[in-house]
C-alpha cells in the first residue's frame, strides 16, 4: 500500500495532491469494494455532477479513474490513495465518508387517463425513498437544499434527455428518450415492481398465412402487449418498450390491415421486393409452406462490368449470386434473377466489398469512369484481378508509343496531325494506323491528360515536351481555324511565328504581312489624300500608313492611341467614298466639323433624327449607335467601303443590341477607335477585335478559358501570348511616348474631414445597411444591395443633401473645392469640375456664386454643346466649367482648362482618365493639375487603393497603361467591411 502511495503522490503534480487533500477533507471518498487485486472507491463532491469511480491496483501500483481528466493521475486518484491510506491506518478496509451518499432509481406509474407517469427518486442509505425534485445540476451548486447524491454518467444523460421535464406524464417523444437512456439501468420499477427497460421499439406483426390459390400477408398487433398507454410506452410481461414508428406509408398500411393478397405466380415477387423491405421496419411471421424454395449453396462474388465511354473507361461493379448470376445486391437489397432465391450471407458480402475497395477502389453499385493514365493503370491492374470482368473494352485501353506531330503548310492553311512512331517496347510503326488529330491531342492536353486515344487500338502518349513549347500557339489556330478548314487572314502571323520555330516553311500569303510581324518596321509610305487640310505630327503619319496597310490586307484595324492623341483625324484620312462612322450621339457633330475641317472633299451626312433617310451620293455618312441599332437592317443592306467605331467600347458587351448590329454590318475595312479598350473586362477586348477579325480569338468561352481566367490569375504567360498575337492589329501610343511637348500632368489627392454633423450622417447609412449587405455578398448573393449602400456611402461622403431624407447647407467637400477654385482662379488659371451627380453640381453652383465665380455647365439636358464649350474656350470666358461624367467624359477638346477638379472618385481609373485627358491632350500649353477630393475615413479612401489594381489587367493585355477588371464581389467586400 505504502508503495502504491509513492507511486501516486510522485506522479501528481504539486496542485493536483493539493487538490486531492481537499477532497480527502470533505469527505468525498468512500469505499465501493475491495478484493485481493483491485480496490474500487468512489469520489464525490455536492458541486460534482458525477461521482467519478477510482481502481486502484496495489500490486502493480497501477490506478484508473472514470473521470476521463487530462492529467494522469487525476485529484481524484490522489484522493482515493489518501483516504485509503488513512483507513487503513484507523484499521478499516476501505474509507467511510462522514455523509453517506443517495443514489437515484426510476419509477414509472400508470395514471387514470392511460397514461404512464415517470418520476425520479432518491434511495437514501438507510433505504428511505424521496422524490427527486430538483435537478442535479441545482443540486450540485448548492442553491437548494437537498439530499447527497452519488449520481452516475447514466443519471446525467438521463437528465439531458429532460429538457424542461421533471416528470410525471410525459409526451412519447420525450418517454422515448427516456427509454433509451434507461435500456442499460437494473434499477427501474412499474406500480412498485422491478422491471426491464428494451431500446427495441414496439412494432406490429406482419404474417403470411395460406389463402386459396396463394398467401394473404397481413398486419397484426404484437401479441406480447399486456398494456399499452396512450403516451407512448407499451408493458410487455415485465419489460417496458417504447412504441416505434413502422414507417409503413399510408398505401402499405392500407393493404396490410384489409391484407394482401399474393397469387402462387406473384410469390417470387412478394419473397424478393415486399418482404424485404418489411423485415427492415417489422416483424414479419411466415406461417405458410408456399413461398419459392431458397438454396445456401451460391456465394456472393463481385462482377464487374467494363466498357468503353467516349475516351474514358467506364467501371460498373456489381454484387452477385451465381454464376451465371441468380440473383444481385441493389442498394441493400436482393433482387431475385432466375431459379431459387439465394439466401443472403451478409458476412461474405462484406468481405467481398472489402476486398474489391482494398484491391481496386471501386465500390459496388457506383459507376466509375476514369480517363487518360487513370484508365490505362486500372485496365493494367483489372488483367491480373482474380475477379470476373465482363467486357472487352480492356484490350482498348493499352499503352501505346508516343506520338510525333507534323507540320504541313497547305496555301494559307495547315495540316497538323500528330503519329504513332514506335510501341511502347521500342519497336517502329508506320502508317496512319496511329494519326491523332490536333485538335483531338489539344484537347486532351488541355485537359490535363498525358495520354489521347487513338480509337480501338490503346492510348497514345502526348508529346509533352512540345506541346508546353507550342501547344497553345496550336490551340489558337485550331479556334480561329473555320469550320471548312480554312485559316481566317489575321490568323496567317500566329501561323507564320510556329513555323518559324519549327523550321517549317511559311504560308505564301505570310509575305505581305511581314511588316505586322516586326513592330511594323517596312510599312510603306502611303499617299495622303489630295483633299486633305492640316499637318500630320510624326506618329500620326505612322498610324495612317499603319491603317492603310491593314487595309490593303483586308484586315481590320484598333487604334487605340492614348486619349488627345489624334484618333479621329488619322482614321479621316483613310476615309473613301461611302464610308460609315458610328460614333456616340455627342459626337456626331464633332465628326462633321473635322471632316469639314481636314477633308472639305468628302460630301458628309448626319443619318440621324426622326425624317433621317440615307442619301445615296455621299461618301461619308455619320450616325449613332442608337441608329445603327434600329436601323440595322437599311444600313446592313449595302457593303461600306470602311466601316469604323469610335469609342469603341460601346460594343465592349458582345451580346448587346450594338455589338451585334456591328458584327453584321458587311464593310471591306473596318477600323476601331478608343482610349480605352479594356474597362472592366478582357472580354470587352475580344468583343472589339471579333468585330474587327472575326476568328483571330475564337470563340468567346474558349477566350475566357484559354485567355481571361488564366490573366485574372496573373499568368503571365497567358498575357505575353494575348499581346503577341493581338500586336498586329492593335496601335496604342501614350502621350508621354509621343508627344514630349506635352506639358506634364501632375495628380494630387485633396483630403478633407467631415465636420460631426456630416460624420453622423455617413455612420447612419453605414449603420443601416453595410453589414447585411456583406453578409449577403458572403452567403453569395445579389450584388444589388451592395452596389445601393455603396452609392449612399460615397454621397454622405460628398454632401450629406445627396442622401434621401437628409438636408444640409454645406459640406465640407464644397468648401475646400471653393477654396482651391477661388485661389487658381485669382492666379489666373481654368478649372473643369466633374461629378458623377448633376445633383452635387446642383449644389456647387450656389458654392460659386457665393464666391462671385462666373461658369458654363456641360451635362445630359445641355442642348448647345458646341456653344458651351465655345464661351468656356474664348479666352474672356468663365474660368469655371461644370460638368456631368457621363455627358463630358469623352469626345471634348477643353484645353482652355489646366485645372481638372474630381469631386466623387469611381472606382473605374479610364472614367477619370477620360474626364482628366480632356484638358491635358495635345494643343494643351500649360501643365495640367489633377484633383481628387476625398474624405478622409470613408469608402472613397478604398475607392483610390482599387485604382492600381485595376490598371493592371489592360496592361497585361495590351502592355501598356491602362484599367483594370470591374467592381467584382470582393472589391465590393473590400469597400464595405473596414
Amino acid at each position: 500500500m505504502q508503495q502504491l502511495f509513492n507511486a501516486v503522490q510522485s506522479a501528481c503534480s504539486k496542485a493536483t495532491w493539493s487538490r486531492g487533500v481537499e477532497l480527502v477533507r470533505s469527505d468525498a471518498v468512500s469505499g465501493e469494494r475491495s478484493s485481493g487485486s483491485e480496490i474500487i472507491l468512489r469520489v464525490a463532491t455536492r458541486q460534482a455532477l458525477i461521482a467519478p469511480l477510482v481502481t486502484l491496483y496495489p500490486e502493480d501500483e497501477e490506478w484508473e479513474c472514470t473521470c476521463r481528466g487530462q492529467e494522469d493521475p487525476c485529484e481524484h486518484v490522489a484522493a482515493a490513495v489518501i483516504a485509503l491510506r488513512q483507513a487503513r491506518k484507523a484499521g478499516l478496509d476501505l474509507p467511510r465518508p462522514a455523509a453517506a451518499a443517495g443514489r437515484i432509481r426510476y419509477a414509472f406509474t400508470a395514471t387514470g387517463a392511460r397514461s404512464i407517469a415517470f418520476e425520479r427518486e432518491v434511495v437514501g442509505p438507510d433505504g428511505a425513498i424521496e422524490p427527486l425534485v430538483h435537478s442535479l445540476k441545482t443540486l450540485a451548486a448548492g442553491r437548494v437544499a437537498g439530499p447527497r447524491i452519488a449520481a452516475t454518467a447514466l443519471d446525467m444523460t438521463l437528465e439531458r434527455a429532460l429538457p424542461g421535464e421533471r416528470g410525471g406524464v410525459l409526451p412519447a417523444a420525450v418517454l422515448a428518450r427516456v427509454v433509451d437512456v434507461l435500456a442499460d439501468c437494473e434499477d427501474v420499477t412499474f406500480e412498485g415492481r422491478p422491471v426491464h427497460v428494451s431500446a427495441d421499439r414496439l412494432l406490429p406483426s406482419v404474417r403470411v398465412v395460406d389463402a386459396p390459390g396463394g398467401v394473404r400477408v397481413y398486419m397484426d398487433a404484437d401479441r406480447s402487449v399486456t398494456r399499452a398507454f396512450e403516451n407512448g410506452l407499451a408493458l410487455c410481461g415485465d419489460t417496458l418498450r417504447a412504441i416505434g414508428d413502422p414507417r409503413l406509408s399510408g398505401r402499405e398500411r392500407e393493404d396490410l390491415h384489409r391484407g394482401r393478397f399474393f397469387a402462387d405466380a406473384d410469390l417470387a415477387e412478394l419473397v424478393t421486393e415486399l418482404l424485404p423491405t418489411l423485415e427492415d421496419r417489422v416483424r414479419v411471421e411466415r406461417i405458410t409452406e408456399r413461398l419459392p424454395t431458397t438454396t445456401r449453396s451460391e456465394k456472393p462474388r463481385v462482377l464487374l462490368g467494363v466498357e468503353r465511354d467516349g475516351d474514358q473507361l467506364s467501371l460498373l461493379p456489381t454484387l452477385v449470386y451465381g454464376s451465371p448470376p441468380c440473383a444481385r445486391i441493389d442498394a441493400g437489397r436482393l433482387v431475385h434473377l432466375r431459379g431459387a432465391i439465394p439466401l443472403r450471407d451478409e458476412p461474405a458480402e462484406r468481405a467481398a466489398l472489402s476486398q474489391l475497395e482494398s484491391a481496386l477502389g471501386l465500390v459496388v453499385g457506383r459507376r466509375v469512369n476514369l480517363s487518360g493514365q487513370d484508365a490505362i493503370e486500372m485496365a493494367g491492374r483489372l488483367r491480373s484481378w482474380r475477379g470476373e470482368v465482363a467486357g472487352d473494352a480492356l484490350a482498348q485501353f493499352a499503352p501505346l508509343g508516343q506520338l510525333e506531330p507534323h507540320l504541313s503548310i497547305e496555301g494559307d492553311g495547315f495540316d497538323l496531325s500528330f503519329r504513332l512512331e514506335q510501341e511502347s517496347g521500342g519497336q517502329a510503326r508506320a502508317g496512319s494506323r496511329g494519326r491523332v488529330s490536333a485538335s483531338a491531342v489539344v484537347a486532351a492536353w488541355r485537359a490535363g491528360s498525358d495520354w489521347v486515344s487513338t480509337g480501338s487500338q490503346g492510348f497514345a502518349r502526348l508529346p509533352a515536351d512540345w506541346l508546353a513549347r507550342f501547344g497553345d500557339r496550336v490551340a489558337d489556330l485550331l479556334a480561329a481555324r473555320a469550320e471548312d478548314g480554312s485559316l481566317p487572314t489575321c490568323a496567317l502571323p500566329d501561323l507564320g511565328r510556329l513555323c518559324e520555330d519549327l523550321e517549317a516553311p511559311p504560308p505564301p500569303g505570310l509575305e505581305r504581312l511581314r511588316p505586322l510581324l516586326h513592330d511594323f518596321v517596312g510599312i510603306p509610305r502611303v499617299a495622303l489624300p489630295a483633299d486633305l487640310r492640316g499637318e500630320l505630327r510624326s506618329y500620326q503619319r505612322a498610324g495612317v500608313d499603319w491603317l492603310q496597310f491593314l487595309r490593303e490586307a483586308r484586315l481590320g484595324a484598333l487604334l487605340a492611341d492614348d486619349m488627345g492623341l489624334g484618333k479621329t483625324l488619322q482614321a479621316i484620312c483613310v476615309l473613301t467614298p461611302r464610308s460609315l462612322v458610328v460614333a456616340p450621339t455627342s459626337l456626331l457633330h464633332n465628326w462633321a466639323e473635322e471632316l469639314e475641317r481636314f477633308r472639305p472633299g468628302l460630301r458628309v451626312q448626319i443619318f440621324h433624327g426622326p425624317r433621317r433617310q440615307l442619301e445615296p451620293d455621299i461618301d461619308v455618312v455619320l450616325t449613332s449607335y442608337a441608329i445603327l441599332r434600329i436601323d440595322n437592317a437599311l444600313l446592313g443592306a449595302e457593303r461600306w467601303s470602311t466601316l469604323v467605331l469610335d469609342e469603341a467600347q460601346n460594343i465592349k458587351n458582345a451580346e448587346s443590341q450594338s455589338a451585334q448590329a456591328a458584327f453584321a454590318l458587311p464593310a471591306d475595312f473596318r477600323i476601331a477607335l478608343t482610349g480605352t479598350p479594356v474597362e472592366n473586362r478582357l472580354e470587352e477586348l475580344w468583343s472589339q477585335l471579333h468585330f474587327l477579325n472575326p476568328g483571330l480569338l475564337g470563340g468567346r468561352s474558349d477566350f475566357e478559358q484559354r485567355y481571361a481566367r488564366p490573366i485574372g490569375e496573373a499568368d503571365a504567360g497567358a498575357a505575353e501570348r494575348l499581346r503577341e498575337r493581338i500586336r498586329p492589329f492593335v496601335l496604342r501610343r501614350l502621350k508621354r511616348d509621343v508627344a514630349p511637348e506635352l506639358p506634364p500632368r501632375t495628380d494630387v489627392v485633396l483630403h478633407c474631414e467631415l465636420d460631426e454633423s456630416e460624420r453622423a450622417v455617413y455612420d447612419a447609412v453605414r449603420a443601416a445597411g453595410v453589414a447585411a449587405a456583406v453578409a449577403q455578398l458572403r452567403a453569395g448573393g445579389g450584388v444589388m444591395a451592395a452596389l445601393e449602400v455603396l452609392l449612399r456611402l460615397r454621397q454622405a461622403a460628398c454632401h450629406p443633401s445627396l442622401v434621401p431624407g437628409q438636408h444640409a447647407d454645406q459640406s465640407t467637400k464644397l468648401a475646400l473645392l471653393a477654396e482651391r477654385i477661388e485661389q487658381a482662379a485669382a492666379d489666373g488659371h481654368r478649372a473643369l469640375v466633374f461629378s458623377q451627380w448633376t445633383a452635387l453640381l446642383d449644389l456647387v453652383e450656389p458654392v460659386l456664386r457665393g464666391i462671385s465665380i462666373e461658369f458654363e455647365r456641360l451635362d445630359g439636358s445641355t442642348r448647345d454643346r458646341a456653344g458651351v464649350v465655345r464661351r468656356f474656350s474664348d479666352e474672356n470666358g468663365p474660368p469655371v466649367m461644370l460638368v456631368s461624367l457621363k455627358a463630358g467624359g469623352t469626345g471634348l477638346n477643353l484645353t482652355a482648362a489646366d485645372h481638372v477638379f474630381l469631386l466623387d472618385p469611381w472606382w473605374n481609373p479610364a472614367v477619370e482618365d477620360q474626364a482628366a485627358d480632356r484638358a491635358h491632350r495635345i494643343g494643351q500649353t500649360r501643365p495640367v493639375v489633377i484633383h481628387r477630393l476625398v474624405a478622409r475615413n470613408t469608402v472613397e479612401e478604398g475607392i483610390l487603393a482599387l485604382h492600381a489594381r485595376k490598371r493592371a489587367l489592360s496592361e497585361a493585355a495590351l502592355g501598356a497603361e491602362g484599367t483594370g477588371e470591374g467592381l467584382t464581389r470582393e472589391d465590393l467586400l473590400a469597400l464595405l467591411d473596414q
